[in-house]
């Protein structure tokens, strides 16, 4: 088979690229592995979308805090904003972050690498059930058998992102077993700010969107993008996209920091489920986004949107990720790549 050549990006995609790397880099330094950290300390990276809203609220109502004095510690936490799995990996793995959060994808590839070693990761817990929309702006585009070598698909990191993998078995799918990185040659990786702006401006390369909310429902108010499929199709029902993880060491040496953001994850959730008018405003304030809180709500109300901690869809992503050689191991449970914590629950 003839190997296709990378995408290649215009000067523009490719600086907002490169800036996100960089950031990465200027936020976290040389990978070397950091030093221990006593409890009572507690650093998390979060991403971007209305999905990690209940880290949103966690940190505006100071739930971590107020859950470490309940179990008699202080705990100081430091939030630090990462765009794309490989570099929250890294980080991770560079022991500069406690808590970890980004696609089942990423994780999934992680949680294979690290397994039986000291750097062991396992899920702490879901971020909830949210589609993820394949868009696009180009007419001629009506399934993704239509894309071609002249479009670009834009997502978080191409070929390794949860959105990569979605697109990955939609192409196995759609084209036949041994066909999943069919379109691989097309995946581009922007933020998913650059992506949005990149697909409504219509001006650049970028003419499909793997998507996360509340960037695919403000690009589809509009007219020139569309929705080619929704990962609920893909997956054939609810899944969740993005997690919380971290290792099995940190959750060993910091029993009351862990349980600490376990419990205001928990309660985070819960709120968020019930008031939603509420996280909306709080969304909007510590994203400083400029989007109507109306419009969050009105996101944040998705009846597909599922606001639990357990895992869902994820075991199936496993397998798919299993078959196509992208990890060695085949969980047989959702239990295998989670802490106890989420045992009891019915999740998949």
């Amino acid at each position: 088979m003839t190997r296709r050549p990378a995408a290649r990006l215009s000067t523009t995609t490719r600086r907002a690229a490169m800036g996100a790397m960089l950031g990465a880099v200027l936020a976290f330094g040389p990978l070397a592995a950091g030093p221990a950290r006593a409890e009572g300390t507690l650093r998390i990276a979060q991403q971007f979308g209305t999905l990690y809203t209940p880290f949103h609220v966690m940190k505006e109502k100071g739930l971590i805090e107020k859950h470490g004095k309940a179990l008699g510690i202080d705990i100081t936490v430091d939030w630090t904003r990462l765009s794309g799995g490989s570099a929250v990996n890294d980080a991770l793995l560079a022991g500069n972050i406690d808590i970890a959060s980004a696609g089942i994808g990423p994780f999934l590839t992680l949680w294979d690498k690290t397994r039986g070693t000291a750097n062991e990761v396992k899920i702490v817990g879901a971020f909830g059930a949210q589609p993820n929309f394949l868009l696009t702006n180009n007419p001629n585009v009506k399934t993704i058998k239509d894309f071609t070598e002249k479009d670009r698909i834009a997502m978080p990191v191409a070929g390794v992102s949860v959105q990569a993998r979605i697109l990955q078995l939609a192409a196995e799918q759609a084209f036949g077993p041994g066909n999943a990185k069919k379109l691989d040659s097309l995946m581009v990786t922007l933020p998913h700010p650059d992506a949005t702006a990149a697909l409504i401006s219509g001006s650049t390369e970028i003419t499909g969107y793997l998507s996360n909310a509340p960037f695919q429902n403000h690009a589809l108010k509009d007219p020139k993008v569309r929705k080619v499929f929704s990962s609920y199709e893909i997956f054939g029902g609810p899944v969740t996209p993005t997690v919380a993880y971290a290792t099995v060491k940190f959750r060993k040496e910091n029993p009351k920091t862990y349980k600490a953001f376990l419990d205001a994850f928990e309660e985070a959730t819960k709120w968020v489920a019930q008031n939603t008018k509420e996280a909306a405003e709080i969304y909007v304030k510590v994203e400083q986004s400029k989007l109507d809180p109306a419009f969050i709500t009105e996101v944040l109300s998705d009846p597909d949107t599922q606001y639990t901690l357990v895992p869902l869809g994820t075991l199936k992503f496993a397998e798919f990720m299993n078959r196509i050689g992208a990890i060695k191991a085949a969980p047989t449970s959702f239990r295998d790549f989670t802490f106890e914590d989420l045992h009891s629950a019915s999740g998949s």
